[in-house]
Protein backbone atom coordinates (compact mmCIF):
# COMPACT_ATOMS: atom_id res chain seq x y z
CA UNK A 1 0.00 0.00 0.00
CA UNK A 2 1.06 3.49 -0.88
CA UNK A 3 2.15 5.56 2.34
CA UNK A 4 1.18 9.43 2.58
CA UNK A 5 4.96 10.62 1.70
CA UNK A 6 4.43 8.36 -1.63
CA UNK A 7 1.46 9.57 -2.85
CA UNK A 8 2.81 13.41 -2.54
CA UNK A 9 5.88 12.50 -4.08
CA UNK A 10 4.08 11.56 -7.55
CA UNK A 11 1.50 13.93 -7.43
CA UNK A 12 4.52 16.46 -7.29
CA UNK A 13 6.46 14.61 -10.04
CA UNK A 14 3.20 14.71 -11.94
CA UNK A 15 2.43 18.44 -11.34
CA UNK A 16 6.12 18.89 -12.68
CA UNK A 17 5.90 17.00 -15.48
CA UNK A 18 2.47 18.62 -16.36
CA UNK A 19 4.53 22.06 -16.01
CA UNK A 20 7.07 21.04 -18.43
CA UNK A 21 4.79 19.56 -20.84
CA UNK A 22 2.86 23.24 -20.91
CA UNK A 23 5.99 25.10 -20.90
CA UNK A 24 7.16 23.53 -23.62
CA UNK A 25 3.74 23.49 -26.07
CA UNK A 26 3.76 27.00 -25.44
CA UNK A 27 6.55 27.73 -27.91
CA UNK A 28 9.07 30.54 -28.39
CA UNK A 29 7.91 34.41 -28.08
CA UNK A 30 9.50 35.87 -31.11
CA UNK A 31 7.11 37.43 -33.34
CA UNK A 32 7.28 35.78 -37.36
CA UNK A 33 8.01 38.46 -39.92
CA UNK A 34 5.57 40.63 -41.95
CA UNK A 35 5.24 40.75 -45.59
CA UNK A 36 7.97 42.88 -47.46
CA UNK A 37 5.89 46.16 -48.04
CA UNK A 38 8.55 48.11 -49.19
CA UNK A 39 11.68 47.40 -51.22
CA UNK A 40 14.88 47.08 -49.63
CA UNK A 41 18.47 47.54 -50.77
CA UNK A 42 21.36 46.37 -48.43
CA UNK A 43 24.47 48.38 -49.33
CA UNK A 44 28.06 47.95 -49.76
CA UNK A 45 28.61 44.29 -48.65
CA UNK A 46 30.68 41.79 -49.98
CA UNK A 47 28.06 39.68 -52.07
CA UNK A 48 28.41 36.00 -52.40
CA UNK A 49 25.93 35.34 -55.08
CA UNK A 50 26.98 31.25 -54.77
CA UNK A 51 26.21 30.98 -58.59
CA UNK A 52 28.86 33.34 -59.75
CA UNK A 53 31.31 35.21 -58.65
CA UNK A 54 31.97 37.57 -55.15
CA UNK A 55 30.98 40.87 -55.70
CA UNK A 56 32.92 43.65 -53.09
CA UNK A 57 30.82 46.70 -51.86
CA UNK A 58 27.80 45.76 -53.83
CA UNK A 59 24.13 46.13 -53.30
CA UNK A 60 21.33 44.27 -53.49
CA UNK A 61 17.70 44.99 -53.76
CA UNK A 62 14.74 43.04 -53.35
CA UNK A 63 11.17 43.62 -53.80
CA UNK A 64 7.92 41.73 -52.71
CA UNK A 65 10.00 39.07 -51.56
CA UNK A 66 12.25 38.91 -54.56
CA UNK A 67 15.44 39.71 -55.82
CA UNK A 68 15.18 42.58 -58.44
CA UNK A 69 18.84 43.83 -58.78
CA UNK A 70 22.49 42.99 -57.67
CA UNK A 71 24.89 45.63 -58.32
CA UNK A 72 26.22 49.05 -57.65
CA UNK A 73 24.18 52.56 -58.24
CA UNK A 74 21.21 50.68 -58.77
CA UNK A 75 18.33 52.43 -59.37
CA UNK A 76 16.18 52.93 -56.52
CA UNK A 77 12.12 52.58 -56.24
CA UNK A 78 10.31 55.11 -54.10
CA UNK A 79 10.12 54.22 -50.43
CA UNK A 80 13.23 52.04 -50.64
CA UNK A 81 14.39 51.42 -46.62
CA UNK A 82 18.09 51.14 -47.41
CA UNK A 83 20.30 49.42 -44.95
CA UNK A 84 23.91 50.25 -44.65
CA UNK A 85 26.15 46.29 -44.48
CA UNK A 86 29.56 47.87 -45.51
CA UNK A 87 32.22 45.23 -44.99
CA UNK A 88 30.07 42.68 -44.12
CA UNK A 89 29.22 39.58 -45.85
CA UNK A 90 25.64 38.91 -47.37
CA UNK A 91 24.98 35.40 -48.26
CA UNK A 92 21.90 33.10 -49.39
CA UNK A 93 20.29 31.20 -46.58
CA UNK A 94 21.77 28.25 -45.69
CA UNK A 95 19.53 25.22 -46.28
CA UNK A 96 18.86 22.46 -43.78
CA UNK A 97 18.55 19.45 -46.31
CA UNK A 98 17.67 16.36 -43.40
CA UNK A 99 16.62 17.88 -40.15
CA UNK A 100 13.57 16.77 -37.12
CA UNK A 101 13.55 20.23 -36.56
CA UNK A 102 9.79 21.11 -35.47
CA UNK A 103 8.53 17.71 -34.65
CA UNK A 104 11.00 17.06 -31.36
CA UNK A 105 11.83 19.15 -28.50
CA UNK A 106 12.79 17.38 -25.38
CA UNK A 107 13.50 13.77 -26.13
CA UNK A 108 12.74 12.99 -22.45
CA UNK A 109 8.76 14.33 -22.89
CA UNK A 110 6.88 11.60 -25.78
CA UNK A 111 4.26 14.48 -26.12
CA UNK A 112 6.76 16.52 -27.37
CA UNK A 113 8.17 14.37 -29.70
CA UNK A 114 6.32 13.08 -33.54
CA UNK A 115 9.12 11.99 -35.27
CA UNK A 116 7.78 8.57 -35.27
CA UNK A 117 4.98 6.99 -36.37
CA UNK A 118 3.81 3.15 -35.75
CA UNK A 119 4.38 0.30 -37.25
CA UNK A 120 7.09 -0.07 -40.12
CA UNK A 121 5.42 1.12 -43.51
CA UNK A 122 3.88 4.73 -43.37
CA UNK A 123 4.48 6.02 -46.83
CA UNK A 124 1.60 8.57 -46.24
CA UNK A 125 2.83 9.89 -43.47
CA UNK A 126 4.01 13.85 -43.57
CA UNK A 127 5.95 15.36 -41.41
CA UNK A 128 4.01 18.96 -41.74
CA UNK A 129 1.10 17.49 -40.65
CA UNK A 130 3.56 17.86 -36.86
CA UNK A 131 5.79 20.35 -37.30
CA UNK A 132 5.48 23.16 -34.86
CA UNK A 133 6.45 26.39 -36.29
CA UNK A 134 7.10 27.99 -32.25
CA UNK A 135 9.66 24.98 -31.33
CA UNK A 136 11.83 26.57 -29.37
CA UNK A 137 15.05 25.03 -31.40
CA UNK A 138 13.97 27.25 -34.78
CA UNK A 139 14.73 30.68 -33.22
CA UNK A 140 18.22 29.29 -32.31
CA UNK A 141 18.72 27.55 -35.38
CA UNK A 142 18.18 30.45 -37.67
CA UNK A 143 20.02 32.79 -35.98
CA UNK A 144 23.37 31.19 -37.04
CA UNK A 145 22.05 31.49 -40.92
CA UNK A 146 19.84 28.74 -41.61
CA UNK A 147 17.00 29.51 -43.28
CA UNK A 148 15.06 26.73 -45.01
CA UNK A 149 14.65 23.00 -43.76
CA UNK A 150 13.73 19.71 -44.85
CA UNK A 151 11.71 18.12 -42.09
CA UNK A 152 12.30 14.71 -42.23
CA UNK A 153 10.21 11.71 -40.20
CA UNK A 154 12.10 8.69 -38.69
CA UNK A 155 11.18 4.97 -37.86
CA UNK A 156 10.21 2.10 -39.95
CA UNK A 157 11.08 0.93 -43.02
CA UNK A 158 8.97 3.89 -45.03
CA UNK A 159 9.24 6.51 -42.70
CA UNK A 160 7.30 8.54 -44.68
CA UNK A 161 6.84 12.12 -46.50
CA UNK A 162 9.75 15.32 -46.32
CA UNK A 163 8.59 18.86 -46.38
CA UNK A 164 10.45 21.72 -47.30
CA UNK A 165 9.43 24.78 -44.86
CA UNK A 166 10.97 28.32 -44.66
CA UNK A 167 12.00 28.58 -40.54
CA UNK A 168 9.93 31.73 -39.83
CA UNK A 169 5.74 32.01 -40.38
CA UNK A 170 3.08 31.76 -38.00
CA UNK A 171 2.00 28.10 -39.02
CA UNK A 172 3.09 25.15 -41.31
CA UNK A 173 0.91 26.65 -44.51
CA UNK A 174 2.71 29.78 -43.86
CA UNK A 175 6.01 28.66 -43.81
CA UNK A 176 5.82 25.83 -46.26
CA UNK A 177 8.03 26.27 -49.39
CA UNK A 178 7.19 22.38 -51.01
CA UNK A 179 5.08 20.27 -49.14
CA UNK A 180 5.62 16.24 -49.67
CA UNK A 181 9.06 16.73 -51.24
CA UNK A 182 10.03 13.21 -51.10
CA UNK A 183 9.43 9.37 -49.81
CA UNK A 184 12.15 8.49 -47.19
CA UNK A 185 13.14 5.32 -46.66
CA UNK A 186 15.51 3.24 -43.95
CA UNK A 187 17.11 0.38 -45.85
CA UNK A 188 17.94 -2.58 -43.61
CA UNK A 189 20.93 -3.24 -41.43
CA UNK A 190 22.90 -5.72 -43.22
CA UNK A 191 25.73 -5.94 -40.85
CA UNK A 192 25.90 -7.68 -37.60
CA UNK A 193 26.01 -5.44 -34.71
CA UNK A 194 28.69 -6.37 -31.64
CA UNK A 195 27.96 -3.66 -29.31
CA UNK A 196 27.22 -3.88 -26.01
CA UNK A 197 23.94 -2.91 -26.64
CA UNK A 198 22.84 -5.22 -28.83
CA UNK A 199 21.01 -7.92 -27.17
CA UNK A 200 20.26 -10.40 -30.24
CA UNK A 201 22.47 -13.25 -31.49
CA UNK A 202 24.46 -13.10 -34.53
CA UNK A 203 22.01 -15.54 -36.24
CA UNK A 204 18.70 -13.70 -35.00
CA UNK A 205 20.66 -10.09 -36.43
CA UNK A 206 20.98 -11.87 -40.05
CA UNK A 207 17.33 -13.37 -39.91
CA UNK A 208 15.03 -10.11 -38.27
CA UNK A 209 18.04 -8.00 -41.33
CA UNK A 210 16.72 -10.49 -44.36
CA UNK A 211 13.07 -10.36 -43.24
CA UNK A 212 13.23 -6.62 -43.24
CA UNK A 213 14.76 -6.71 -46.89
CA UNK A 214 11.94 -8.88 -47.90
CA UNK A 215 9.08 -6.91 -46.36
CA UNK A 216 10.73 -3.92 -48.19
CA UNK A 217 10.57 -6.00 -51.73
CA UNK A 218 6.63 -7.25 -50.84
CA UNK A 219 5.69 -3.21 -50.02
CA UNK A 220 6.84 -2.24 -53.26
CA UNK A 221 5.56 -5.08 -54.75
CA UNK A 222 2.23 -4.84 -53.74
CA UNK A 223 2.41 -0.69 -54.12
CA UNK A 224 3.47 -1.89 -58.23
CA UNK A 225 0.47 -4.35 -58.52
CA UNK A 226 -2.34 -1.42 -56.88
CA UNK A 227 -0.87 0.68 -59.69
CA UNK A 228 -2.33 -1.76 -62.14
CA UNK A 229 -5.01 -2.43 -60.82
CA UNK A 230 -5.98 1.34 -59.92
CA UNK A 231 -5.09 2.26 -63.66
CA UNK A 232 -7.20 -0.69 -65.21
CA UNK A 233 -10.08 0.10 -62.94
CA UNK A 234 -10.34 4.21 -61.20
CA UNK A 235 -13.36 3.02 -58.58
CA UNK A 236 -11.07 0.69 -56.78
CA UNK A 237 -10.99 0.73 -53.81
CA UNK A 238 -8.35 3.27 -52.45
CA UNK A 239 -5.73 2.46 -50.03
CA UNK A 240 -4.14 5.62 -48.44
CA UNK A 241 -1.13 3.81 -48.10
CA UNK A 242 -0.83 2.30 -51.70
CA UNK A 243 -1.91 5.99 -53.21
CA UNK A 244 0.73 7.52 -51.33
CA UNK A 245 3.35 5.60 -52.98
CA UNK A 246 2.08 6.34 -56.63
CA UNK A 247 3.71 9.76 -57.34
CA UNK A 248 7.08 7.24 -57.25
CA UNK A 249 6.33 5.14 -59.50
CA UNK A 250 5.67 8.40 -62.15
CA UNK A 251 8.60 9.62 -61.38
CA UNK A 252 6.97 12.86 -59.17
CA UNK A 253 8.25 11.79 -55.66
CA UNK A 254 11.65 10.83 -55.49
CA UNK A 255 12.95 8.40 -52.76
CA UNK A 256 15.53 9.37 -50.09
CA UNK A 257 17.26 5.91 -48.76
CA UNK A 258 18.82 6.50 -45.54
CA UNK A 259 22.29 3.77 -45.47
CA UNK A 260 25.75 4.10 -44.79
CA UNK A 261 27.20 0.71 -44.87
CA UNK A 262 28.26 -0.04 -48.35
CA UNK A 263 26.36 -3.09 -48.52
CA UNK A 264 22.94 -1.04 -48.18
CA UNK A 265 24.04 1.44 -50.27
CA UNK A 266 24.37 -1.37 -53.27
CA UNK A 267 21.52 -3.34 -52.03
CA UNK A 268 19.09 -0.04 -52.60
CA UNK A 269 20.86 1.11 -55.59
CA UNK A 270 19.88 -2.62 -56.96
CA UNK A 271 16.24 -1.92 -55.82
CA UNK A 272 15.95 1.11 -57.15
CA UNK A 273 17.20 -0.34 -60.37
CA UNK A 274 14.18 -2.85 -60.47
CA UNK A 275 11.78 -0.81 -59.67
CA UNK A 276 12.96 2.55 -61.79
CA UNK A 277 12.45 5.11 -59.74
CA UNK A 278 14.76 7.78 -59.09
CA UNK A 279 16.48 7.73 -55.07
CA UNK A 280 18.96 9.87 -53.58
CA UNK A 281 21.01 8.87 -50.42
CA UNK A 282 21.02 9.85 -47.02
CA UNK A 283 23.84 9.69 -45.10
CA UNK A 284 26.48 7.73 -46.98
CA UNK A 285 29.24 7.58 -44.71
CA UNK A 286 30.77 4.73 -47.16
CA UNK A 287 29.57 6.46 -50.41
CA UNK A 288 33.25 6.87 -50.91
CA UNK A 289 33.59 3.37 -51.84
CA UNK A 290 31.27 3.45 -54.46
CA UNK A 291 31.65 6.77 -56.09
CA UNK A 292 31.39 4.91 -59.34
CA UNK A 293 28.65 3.13 -59.24
CA UNK A 294 26.50 6.89 -57.88
CA UNK A 295 28.14 8.55 -60.52
CA UNK A 296 26.28 6.21 -63.03
CA UNK A 297 22.87 6.01 -61.60
CA UNK A 298 22.90 9.82 -61.22
CA UNK A 299 22.67 9.53 -57.20
CA UNK A 300 22.85 12.01 -55.32
CA UNK A 301 24.09 12.29 -51.61
CA UNK A 302 23.32 14.31 -48.51
CA UNK A 303 25.56 13.45 -46.35
CA UNK A 304 24.90 13.10 -42.73
CA UNK A 305 27.14 14.24 -39.80
CA UNK A 306 30.64 14.81 -41.01
CA UNK A 307 32.05 15.37 -37.50
CA UNK A 308 31.70 11.84 -36.31
CA UNK A 309 33.69 8.99 -35.76
CA UNK A 310 34.67 6.77 -38.53
CA UNK A 311 32.63 3.26 -39.32
CA UNK A 312 34.92 0.35 -39.11
CA UNK A 313 38.30 0.48 -36.80
CA UNK A 314 40.42 -0.41 -40.44
CA UNK A 315 39.26 3.36 -41.52
CA UNK A 316 41.46 6.39 -41.42
CA UNK A 317 40.47 8.19 -38.32
CA UNK A 318 39.51 11.49 -40.46
CA UNK A 319 37.47 9.42 -43.26
CA UNK A 320 34.38 11.52 -42.27
CA UNK A 321 36.38 14.71 -41.88
CA UNK A 322 37.62 14.58 -45.27
CA UNK A 323 34.12 12.78 -47.10
CA UNK A 324 32.91 15.86 -48.67
CA UNK A 325 36.31 16.42 -50.47
CA UNK A 326 36.58 12.47 -51.65
CA UNK A 327 32.92 12.74 -53.06
CA UNK A 328 33.66 16.17 -54.74
CA UNK A 329 37.05 15.00 -55.99
CA UNK A 330 35.12 11.90 -58.14
CA UNK A 331 32.69 14.20 -59.45
CA UNK A 332 29.73 12.81 -57.01
CA UNK A 333 26.81 15.42 -56.67
CA UNK A 334 26.50 16.00 -52.84
CA UNK A 335 25.31 18.25 -49.72
CA UNK A 336 25.96 18.38 -46.15
CA UNK A 337 23.27 17.84 -43.36
CA UNK A 338 23.45 17.15 -39.71
CA UNK A 339 20.12 15.19 -39.15
CA UNK A 340 19.15 16.09 -35.27
CA UNK A 341 16.80 18.74 -34.44
CA UNK A 342 18.97 20.62 -31.67
CA UNK A 343 21.97 20.28 -33.36
CA UNK A 344 20.95 21.51 -37.10
CA UNK A 345 22.38 25.03 -36.01
CA UNK A 346 25.86 23.41 -36.26
CA UNK A 347 25.67 23.03 -40.07
CA UNK A 348 27.73 25.85 -41.51
CA UNK A 349 30.55 24.76 -38.81
CA UNK A 350 30.69 21.37 -40.39
CA UNK A 351 31.21 22.90 -44.20
CA UNK A 352 33.68 24.79 -42.08
CA UNK A 353 35.35 22.09 -41.19
CA UNK A 354 35.50 20.72 -44.44
CA UNK A 355 37.43 23.42 -45.63
CA UNK A 356 40.01 22.59 -43.23
CA UNK A 357 40.06 19.11 -44.46
CA UNK A 358 40.63 20.00 -48.41
CA UNK A 359 37.54 21.18 -49.46
CA UNK A 360 37.72 25.11 -50.89
CA UNK A 361 35.66 27.64 -49.50
CA UNK A 362 33.68 28.89 -52.46
CA UNK A 363 32.25 24.75 -52.48
CA UNK A 364 32.36 24.64 -48.72
CA UNK A 365 29.83 27.31 -49.02
CA UNK A 366 27.58 25.61 -51.77
CA UNK A 367 26.99 22.34 -49.79
CA UNK A 368 24.89 24.14 -47.88
CA UNK A 369 23.67 26.48 -50.06
CA UNK A 370 23.19 26.01 -53.45
CA UNK A 371 24.08 22.37 -53.80
CA UNK A 372 21.15 21.57 -51.30
CA UNK A 373 18.89 23.57 -53.76
CA UNK A 374 19.94 21.78 -56.05
CA UNK A 375 19.27 17.78 -55.06
CA UNK A 376 16.02 18.95 -53.34
CA UNK A 377 14.90 20.75 -56.53
CA UNK A 378 14.20 24.16 -55.77
CA UNK A 379 17.31 26.01 -56.93
CA UNK A 380 15.08 28.02 -59.40
CA UNK A 381 14.19 29.71 -56.17
CA UNK A 382 16.92 29.20 -53.84
CA UNK A 383 20.39 28.00 -53.10
CA UNK A 384 22.00 31.57 -54.82
CA UNK A 385 21.81 35.44 -54.57
CA UNK A 386 19.99 35.83 -58.52
CA UNK A 387 18.01 37.93 -59.68
CA UNK A 388 14.42 36.58 -59.36
CA UNK A 389 14.71 34.32 -57.13
CA UNK A 390 13.68 34.51 -53.50
CA UNK A 391 14.72 37.13 -51.15
CA UNK A 392 15.91 34.40 -48.39
CA UNK A 393 19.48 36.53 -47.33
CA UNK A 394 21.18 36.46 -44.42
CA UNK A 395 23.89 39.19 -43.64
CA UNK A 396 27.35 38.17 -41.04
CA UNK A 397 29.93 40.58 -39.60
CA UNK A 398 32.18 37.90 -40.30
CA UNK A 399 33.09 34.59 -41.84
CA UNK A 400 29.63 32.13 -42.24
CA UNK A 401 31.54 29.11 -41.79
CA UNK A 402 33.44 30.36 -38.72
CA UNK A 403 32.46 28.95 -35.75
CA UNK A 404 34.28 32.14 -34.00
CA UNK A 405 33.34 34.59 -36.68
CA UNK A 406 29.90 33.87 -37.92
CA UNK A 407 27.72 36.45 -36.45
CA UNK A 408 24.40 37.24 -38.18
CA UNK A 409 23.01 40.87 -37.85
CA UNK A 410 20.25 40.87 -40.50
CA UNK A 411 18.35 37.70 -42.25
CA UNK A 412 15.23 37.85 -44.39
CA UNK A 413 12.93 35.20 -45.44
CA UNK A 414 11.37 35.55 -48.77
CA UNK A 415 11.72 39.41 -47.93
CA UNK A 416 10.52 39.41 -44.63
CA UNK A 417 12.48 40.53 -42.00
CA UNK A 418 13.65 37.73 -39.71
CA UNK A 419 13.97 38.01 -35.48
CA UNK A 420 17.04 36.59 -34.55
CA UNK A 421 16.79 36.53 -30.62
CA UNK A 422 16.42 33.30 -29.31
CA UNK A 423 15.97 31.64 -25.77
CA UNK A 424 20.45 31.25 -26.12
CA UNK A 425 21.03 34.53 -26.15
CA UNK A 426 18.15 35.39 -23.54
CA UNK A 427 20.38 33.33 -21.45
CA UNK A 428 23.44 34.66 -22.41
CA UNK A 429 21.98 38.16 -21.47
CA UNK A 430 20.63 36.67 -18.28
CA UNK A 431 23.76 35.71 -17.09
CA UNK A 432 25.98 38.14 -18.28
CA UNK A 433 24.24 40.18 -15.61
CA UNK A 434 24.83 38.08 -12.82
CA UNK A 435 27.12 39.89 -10.20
Amino acid sequence: MATKNMIESRIIGMILCLTLIFATASGHDYTPGESQKNPILLKGGNIYTVSGEMMEQSDILFENGLISAIGTNLSLPENTEVIDVTGQNVYPGMIASNTSIGLIEIGAVTVTDDRNELGQNNPDVQSHIAYNPDSEIIPVTRSNGITTALIVPSGGLLRGQSSLLYLDGWTKEDAMVKQSLALHMNWPRISIVTAWWMDKSAEEQKKENAENIEKIYKIFDEAVEYRKAKMANPKLKTDSKMEAMMPVFSGDLPVFVHANDLRQIESAIAFAKKYQFKIVLVGGKEAWKITDLLIENKIPVILGKTQSNPMRQDDDYDISYKLPKLLSDAGVKYCLSYGSASNTRNLPFQAGQAVAFGLSKEEALKTVTLFPAQILGVDNMLGSLEVGKSATIIVSSGDLLDILGNDITLEFIAGKTVNLDNRHKEFYRKYRAKN
